[in-house]
């Protein structure tokens, strides 16, 4: 069900005269928007070259703007078979010298990689003069390097991914290799969430996807348990089986499990998997439902994370749970004002069955703080709410303030955009149930915030009998792009947070 496939990723240095040699499809040079026009960035062009293309550059229209891409017939010394020019956005301060940011970067490899989708094989000649910049544009390259057509009875109408990329460096060989061997799993990580995302619910659904989850684990040192419907009901899983028993698909946890030997700390994921949520009886509107099928997104995400980690050797022990159901109305399914019982005992009275995702994530929760991780992170694409507050691209996390701002950093350093907000004691109250520990919705205004404070009702007790630190990862709006394709992210699933909590896991398996 999953392509796997990733992106060939290669260095070549940065010689005089490599170009002449340098077969590829296309060679792609960074362009970017200085104080007084576009500017040509470094590049292994011949002098007379480079300088007679930038002169040239206004006259071609070219602005150096993101996202803008130009083919120009090959040069002379140039072996490849066309020349692309690259926007890289504005310049750092407005400069003319050359200066942006990684992230930049980044976005501009992806962006090229992803609009020169059929062809075979891309050389980019971007700054890439030291580690930093060559990790963003080798991450951009994977990232940009996707593309979906697997329900199309011809592959025609989509153009393939770009297959093999050459990056021109003049960083040394061994420590290019590092850059990349990393910069590849981690697209092949992001690019399976998107693919997962993508699938259409009538072929994703709980079943299959505990199947996939199981053929991305093959070969990596991971355990991957499925607790079938059966299986939860006799452990009392009521949250998981309470979304999940509207729907012939019966639902699913699946629990995976990378415990390296000399691993120091332990970090428990939960993952919102819901593969279609229809709002059961409260039932959504039609145009609600219609990108319903990446409400298993924070699922997907923690998966491929863990997987990730594991295939890097991550010295962190990763415990991932996905919870895994589809919401549907019918005669079977929960009613507003059932009651019913989380795993651990807590009681919650369902007033709303289109707040679903909490209810699974409570039985994720309860179950993951049970084997006393140090750190607990739950990802879900949970809220309209986060929306509202937040746009489509900027992702939100709650909780602690010490493990939320290494999840803000872990972003950061990533390249991907999550914001701090708050968890207002005040809201706590407007979930009181007159019949059950508490109800699954509460105050509406900054509903967001809301149903953290839920879920942190199901985050139990660490080793030292404190509450177990926690950070909640609404990723609703980034997770799916209905808007045209930008930068290294395509139309669609993204794949949001697969890169911040590799970062982070990274970070705390390094005492960071």
């Amino acid at each position: 069900m999953v392509d796997n496939s990733v992106v060939s990723l290669s260095s070549v240095s940065s010689k005089a005269g490599i170009v002449a040699s340098l077969d590829s499809d296309a060679l792609v040079i960074a362009v970017g928007q200085g104080s007084e026009g576009p500017v040509l960035l470094n590049n292994p062009l011949s002098e007379q070259e480079a300088s007679a293309l930038s002169d040239s550059l206004q006259l071609l229209g070219i602005s150096g703007a993101a996202d803008e891409l130009r083919r120009l017939p090959a040069l002379p010394d140039v072996k490849a078979k066309v020349l692309v020019l690259a926007g890289v956005g504005p310049l750092k301060d407005g400069t003319n010298d050359g200066s942006i940011s990684n992230e930049a970067l980044r976005r501009a490899a992806g962006s090229a990689i992803r609009q020169l989708s059929g062809l075979e094989t891309v050389a980019l000649a971007f700054p890439a003069s030291s580690v930093a910049e060559l990790v963003a544009v080798a991450e951009g390259a994977a990232l940009g390097a996707y593309s979906y057509a697997a329900r199309r009875s011809s592959t025609d109408a989509v153009k393939a991914a770009v297959k093999n990329v050459k990056i021109i460096t003049s960083v040394n060989a061994k420590a290019a290799k590092t850059v990349l061997d990393r910069a590849s799993v981690l697209g092949k990580a992001v690019n399976a969430t998107r693919t997962l995302v993508n699938e259409p619910p009538s072929h994703l659904y709980p079943e299959t996807f505990a199947q996939a989850a199981k053929e991305l684990a093959k070969g990596l040192p991971v355990k991957v348990t499925v607790l079938d419907e059966k299986r939860l009901e006799k452990d009392g899983y009521g949250g998981i089986l309470g979304v999940g028993k509207g729907s012939s698909r019966q639902p699913r946890l699946v629990k995976v499990e990378y415990s390296p030997a000399r691993a120091k700390r332990h970090l428990a994921l939960v993952g919102k998997g819901i593969t279609f949520d229809s709002g059961g009886l409260s039932l959504k509107p039609a145009t609600g439902m219609m990108t319903m099928k990446c409400d298993m997104a924070g699922a997907a995400a923690i998966l491929t994370a863990t997987l990730a980690a594991a295939e890097l050797g991550v010295p962190t022990k990763i415990t991932a749970w996905l919870c895994i159901a589809e919401n549907m109305p019918s005669g079977a399914a929960g009613r507003p004002s059932d009651v019913i019982t989380i795993f651990g005992g807590k009681t919650v009275e369902v007033l709303n069955t289109d707040a679903e995702g909490r209810l699974v994530m409570a039985d994720g929760l309860a179950a993951g703080s049970a084997e006393q991780p140090d750190v607990i992170l739950d990802v879900a694409t949970l809220t309209g709410a986060q929306m509202i507050a937040l746009g489509n691209r900027y992702s939100a996390v709650m909780g602690d303030d010490e493990i939320s701002a290494s999840i803000t950093a872990a972003a950061a350093a990533a390249g991907e955009l999550f914001w701090q907000m708050p968890l207002p004691e005040e809201l706590r109250p407007s979930l009181d149930s007159p019949v059950a520990d508490l109800a699954n919705i509460g105050e509406k205004m900054g509903g967001m915030m809301t149903a953290a404070v839920f879920l942190k009702e199901f985050v139990g007790k660490g080793k030292d009998g404190e509450q177990i630190p926690w950070a909640h990862l609404d990723i609703a709006g980034p997770a799916f792009n209905e808007a045209g394709a930008y930068g290294y992210t395509p139309k669609q699933g993204t794949g949001v947070s697969v890169r911040t909590l590799l970062s982070y896991a990274e970070s705390l398996g390094h005492g960071k």
